[in-house]
């Protein structure tokens, strides 16, 4: 077996905890310094010059924060990530599992309607019981990684800023009703205008947000402009659209989704933003050891099984302290130049309305689930 040495900067993870500790509330920052005298510091992810490792998922792990894309509880368990990320779509694939039936029945027997009268005049009259099972999702999964979740903003308030942030205050609620401090939570919210303007003021309030969706530079500009703790550029779904445009294979080098997160790291790092880039929506492992030592990746399973399997030497690809760019620092972005410049990147544009329209199918695939379960609890119950 080979041995896996590890890189002897860890300058991004350590630049990474001083932003987010920066960010907080005086109320928070009270909670996270009471912990630490409490809870010695966690080492897995610092590399210590002329370690090794076992395998790929170990050595990537001292270089990146590795995160779980996945609802998924066992699988959360196998891999021992620092945090964990959700979306709707992963919400409605772990909660439509059997074994997890008991969750959509709590959180309807907290919904104190009649299943017979709830459609009364509402459109939607299970969001708010979706929202309750993202949240009961994602504290359990608080259980289990030592870091953060991220819960997403209902996708069909993606165009209404003030909608989006109402959501996300009712979530951080929902949490709390829990025990769960905000510092534990991310609140996802779609990178289009009216969600980075929500992302601006939830931040404001000491609201930390992960702001996905994200496919081109503008956007990626827009959100550490207005100061976003944390972004998630979308490797795999820009590489699909070049891939179906061009009609050819990339190699993990030129890959462009790889090359997009490479330009997006540099610029953040060049011009001292303190945005977490967490990469994205991988579609193999090529594309991960591309951007190993980018501030975070969020990886699926399949792909965390890949690397821990693989016993191959890993490199480090992107450093902070190297960190270069051509691009001018775009500060006080405004609507019409987001337009102009998101507007002018045709990936990006049909990639974020394809993502939203499909978190939107399948927020409404669990809305429908839960509408049948109560319906059925009705008919058991007479």
């Amino acid at each position: 077996m080979s041995l896996l040495r590890a890189p002897t900067s860890s300058a991004s993870v350590r630049s990474q905890q001083q932003t987010c500790r920066s960010r907080k509330s005086p109320i928070v920052r009270a909670y996270l310094e009471e912990k630490r005298a409490r809870v010695p510091p966690r080492g897995p992810y610092s590399a210590v010059p002329g370690q090794t490792f076992k395998n790929q998922l170990e050595a990537l792990k001292s270089m990146s924060v590795v995160v779980a894309d996945t609802g998924e509880l066992e699988l959360v368990k196998k891999y021992h990530p620092q945090d964990c990320t959700t979306n709707p779509s992963l919400v409605y694939k772990a909660l439509s599992m059997p074994e997890n039936r008991h969750y959509l029945e709590k959180a309807l027997a907290k919904d104190k309607r009649r299943p017979e009268h709830v459609h009364a005049g509402v459109s939607r009259p299970y969001a708010g019981v979706a929202d309750q099972l993202a949240v009961d999702l994602g504290a359990e999964l608080l259980k289990i990684v030592p870091g953060r979740v991220s819960t997403e903003v209902d996708a069909n308030l993606s165009y209404s800023t003030q909608a989006s942030v109402d959501k996300a205050l009712r979530i951080i609620e929902l949490y709390a009703a829990k025990g769960y401090d905000p510092s534990r939570i991310y609140i996802k919210l779609a990178s289009t205008w009216e969600g980075i303007e929500a992302c601006r003021r939830l931040e404001k309030q000491g609201i930390n947000c992960n702001m996905t969706l994200l496919f081109s530079f503008a956007q990626a500009a827009a959100c550490a402009d207005a100061g976003a703790t944390l972004i998630s550029p979308f490797v795999g779904r820009i590489m699909d659209w070049y891939k179906a445009k061009e009609g050819r294979e990339f190699a993990s080098h030129e890959d462009p989704g790889v090359l997009s997160v490479q330009r997006i790291y540099n610029y953040y790092k060049a011009h001292h933003y303190k945005t977490i880039v967490m990469a994205a929506s991988f579609r193999n492992v090529g594309e991960i050891r591309e951007l190993a030592g980018c501030d975070n990746i969020t990886i699926s399973p399949q792909l965390l099984d890949e690397l821990q399997k693989s016993t191959d030497q890993l490199d480090r690809k992107l450093h902070p302290e190297k960190a270069h760019t051509d691009a001018l620092k775009l500060s006080n972005m405004h609507e019409d130049l987001f337009v102009k410049l998101h507007g002018a990147d045709q990936m990006a544009v049909e990639k974020l309305d394809q993502g939203i329209k499909g978190f939107v199918a399948d927020q409404k695939k669990l809305e429908e689930l839960l509408a049948s379960i109560a319906m059925m609890q009705v008919r058991e119950n007479h």
